[in-house]
């Protein structure tokens, strides 16, 4: 295989690191969560009750930001997972040619070599030097003539076995060269190799601590909805909602950059007013997490199913098409190295989607419905996204 680990096997990814961190860093209080009798107490106070209110909503957050930062770091260490692989595989390839080619030359070298040695035979049989000698006794006209085109021939024997030999050495310090190259190329590939097994690591940890994250975060905010819900006199099912939506409505709000930093693509990403803004280029790599299904066409048929949802037209698609294809290629695992974004609408950071669900980082659908989200509440539609695209490189 050339110790290319399987992207499948590769991506399983996140928290050792982060797990590393919080054991060399410094100590942090655990987080305490409110009890039902807490709740049950708070509701007979109506400013207990709120100040429960402002202790669930700040956990919910805190929840939601750690299962998305350690989401990031998956998708960044999957990242440099792919890199470390392309990586070995152009090393392996490289240190493969190299040998070759030495074998090559070698092998041209030793015929060359043969060929001249077989000349060098001729000549010693057919004996040039006695037919100078006989040349310069020869006192008929004839004779010499004949022993000039001998002489002529020998030397001629001579020039090729000559020049057989000097290719044959050339051939050899070619082989050599090379030989000394290939071993120079092994040598890198080991460490490819190396460095991808330590890619695979850190990713393999980094998608288990993003996973123990969203898990917990989802298993908390079960109860902690609940409990808002009993606080406020509502559902559980409403409060989630309103909080997803205000997420997205956010996420939608924020001013996009108008400097983004560079990427190697046409694209840009859609920070949707992330940090630093949207990105100068489109995806350039792949952050492939297991279980994730890169389907083009399927992501595209689904965008088109949805468009009637927020009111536009089948003309919308076709700029759809055209700027998700600029900044991703469709790619559910399309990430820029620059910027960090990532995804079939390229988020910035990728973590934005998880307001559309948990499953954003592998889920084609969950991604284009954020995007479309997004879409909608910043520039209204695919076609003005698209225009704002041109104009700007980005969205």
């Amino acid at each position: 295989m050339r110790r290319v680990l399987t992207r499948s096997a590769a991506v399983g990814v996140l928290v050792a690191s982060l797990v590393t961190a919080e054991v060399t860093g410094p100590a942090v209080a655990e987080t305490t969560y409110p009890s039902w009798d807490e709740v049950a107490a708070a509701k007979a106070n109506a400013s207990s009750a709120q100040a429960q209110v402002d202790r669930i909503n700040g956990l919910l957050a805190g929840l939601q930001s750690s299962a998305n930062t350690a989401a990031d770091a998956a998708i960044q260490r999957a990242a440099e997972l792919d890199a470390a692989q392309a990586a070995l595989q152009a090393a392996a390839q490289k240190a493969t040619d190299l040998a070759s080619q030495a074998a090559t030359a070698t092998s041209a070298a030793d015929t060359l070599r043969k060929q001249s040695g077989t000349l060098a035979a001729q000549l010693s049989r057919g004996g040039g030097s006695d037919v100078s000698v006989r040349l310069f006794l020869s006192d008929s006209t004839a004779t010499t003539d004949s022993l000039l085109y001998q002489l002529g021939a020998v030397s001629k024997l001579a020039e090729r076995s000559n020049a057989l030999l000097q290719r044959a050495t050339a051939q050899r310090n070619l082989a050599s060269s090379l030989s000394t190259q290939a071993a120079a190329a092994q040598t890198v590939r080991q460490q490819r190799d190396a460095d991808a097994k330590k890619a695979y690591d850190t990713a393999a940890s980094a998608k288990a601590a993003a996973d123990a994250a969203l898990a917990d975060q989802q298993t908390r905010a079960d109860t902690l909805y609940a409990q808002l819900a009993s606080l406020k006199n509502t559902q559980a099912s409403v409060e989630r909602q309103y909080a997803e939506g205000e997420a997205a409505r956010k996420a939608a709000e924020q001013p996009a950059s108008t400097g983004g930093g560079g990427g190697s693509g046409g694209g840009g990403s859609s920070g949707g007013g992330s940090t630093g803004g949207g990105s100068g280029g489109g995806a350039d790599s792949s952050a492939p997490p297991p279980g994730v299904v890169v389907n083009p066409a399927a992501a595209q048929a689904y965008a088109a199913s949805r468009l009637p949802a927020y009111g536009w037209g089948g003309e919308q698609m076709s700029c759809l098409i055209k700027l998700w294809t600029k900044e991703s290629s469709w790619r559910a695992d399309a990430y820029n190295r620059s910027s960090g974004a990532y995804g079939i609408p390229q988020a910035l950071p990728g973590s934005k989607m998880a307001s559309a669900g948990g499953d954003w980082m592998t889920n084609a659908d969950t991604q284009v419905n954020w995007g479309l989200s997004y879409i909608s509440g910043r520039y209204g539609s695919p076609c003005a996204a698209w225009s704002f695209h041109l104009g700007h490189n980005w969205y």
